[in-house]
């Protein structure tokens, strides 16, 4: 008779929502096991020293940015940081130019000579078109800023994205990227901004550095549930695969990446990322040695194509895919000895502190209860 091993918790997933949760439950006394099915830790974002010797992102780049100071501070028991302010360009018309669009971008893209915000937000206002109520990812590009920026810039790479157009896309997806009236060239804003020092999977790896959590990879939740009793769960995989697809797929947008090691170059582009929303299958390029400032011969690059298919990354955010996740989670909130967390389990496009913020507060939570 095979006795199933006693934990306080069994938490699906070691990247931030798993690894967070599991930290902060593990520093009250809790026992925990964190299982993942692939062979290493941080999830998405895991990095390593690829065999030309540069650290990268085996996922595409990752950019902490926050402006919660809880947050940062939490993480930052387990890293120092380097600081870095990420910059990008966007290559439209044989021009790269900044992106998000700032004065420097309309200046060159349409031969302006705009000093002052006020000028912005006159030209912003002359070109803009008014759309009311404002529903989907077009009608906020264009309300804000009109149709040919919209054309330039967003149409075409939202449709790489997400491969639907904009029109379909929720207003919210658009919402994330700002538009600038002044010379502000950095992509982010936040009060925090910088890559762990020695790269993501060491911070993982300081964060379940713990007598009280085990770490299982290589090994599938439900291969794990056999041989283990926990008191409660936590599942950070994809919500609809925990209720085994029963109302129908979710859809989930993946990456292929495409890396590439140039020996003869310091320098591949003279920014972290370029996007090519006309030009290419692929939306952007991202130099690695602009995110982590390390100097070595030689430079690492990776190319993102959007697909449907392979691991899930971002769920789609349409009306239709909102009613279907509605009927998961009236599943999910019926499990009392689960919690659903992260991106894919509730079905939200999180940035990585607003998952740790989930996280953070998920714990709590539990420990209250």
């Amino acid at each position: 008779m095979n006795v199933r091993k006693k934990v306080d918790f069994l938490i699906a997933g070691c990247g931030y929502a798993g690894s967070v949760a599991a930290r902060q439950l593990a520093d009250a006394g809790k026992k925990v096991l964190v299982v993942d099915r692939r062979e290493h830790i941080a999830g998405n974002a895991y990095d390593y020293h690829d065999e030309n010797g540069v650290l990268v992102h085996k996922y595409g780049p990752h950019i902490f940015h926050t402006n919660s100071q809880r947050i940062f501070e939490f993480l930052s028991q387990f890293t120092q940081w380097r600081d870095y302010q990420h910059r990008v360009q966007a290559v439209v018309e044989g021009q790269q130019l900044p992106f998000p669009i700032n004065i420097e971008t309309i200046n060159r893209l349409y031969g302006h000579s705009f000093s002052e915000p006020a000028e912005m937000m006159d030209f912003f206002e002359k070109v803009r078109e008014q759309r009311d109520p404002i529903r989907s990812s077009e009608d906020t590009v264009v309300n804000a800023v009109g149709m040919d920026l919209y054309e330039k810039f967003f149409k075409n790479y939202t449709l790489k994205q997400w491969g639907i157009h904009p029109s379909e896309l929720d207003a919210s997806v658009a919402s994330r990227i700002p538009y600038r009236t002044d010379d502000e060239d950095r992509y982010f804003t936040d009060k925090f901004q910088g890559m762990p020092l020695y790269g993501y999977t060491k911070m993982f790896e300081a964060i379940l550095d713990s007598p009280n959590i085990e770490v299982r990879l290589g090994e599938s939740f439900k291969d794990t549930l056999n041989s283990v009793n926990p008191e409660h769960i936590i599942y950070t995989g994809s919500i609809d695969s925990y209720f085994d697809n029963c109302f129908g797929k979710l859809p989930y947008r993946s990456l292929r990446f495409e890396h590439e090691h140039h020996k003869e170059l310091d320098q591949f582009q003279t920014v972290g990322t370029v996007n090519y929303p006309n030009d290419h299958a692929y939306t952007r390029i991202t130099e690695f040695k602009h995110l982590t400032g390390q100097q070595c011969q030689g430079t690492s690059i990776v190319k993102e194509y959007p697909t449907d298919k392979g691991e899930p990354y971002y769920p789609v955010p349409t009306s239709d895919n909102a009613e279907l996740f509605k009927q998961y989670n009236v599943l999910a909130k019926k499990q009392t000895d689960v919690t659903f967390l992260g991106r894919l389990a509730q079905y939200r496009y999180y940035n990585m502190d607003q998952v740790v913020g989930a996280a953070l507060k998920a714990a709590s939570r539990l420990l209250e209860n």
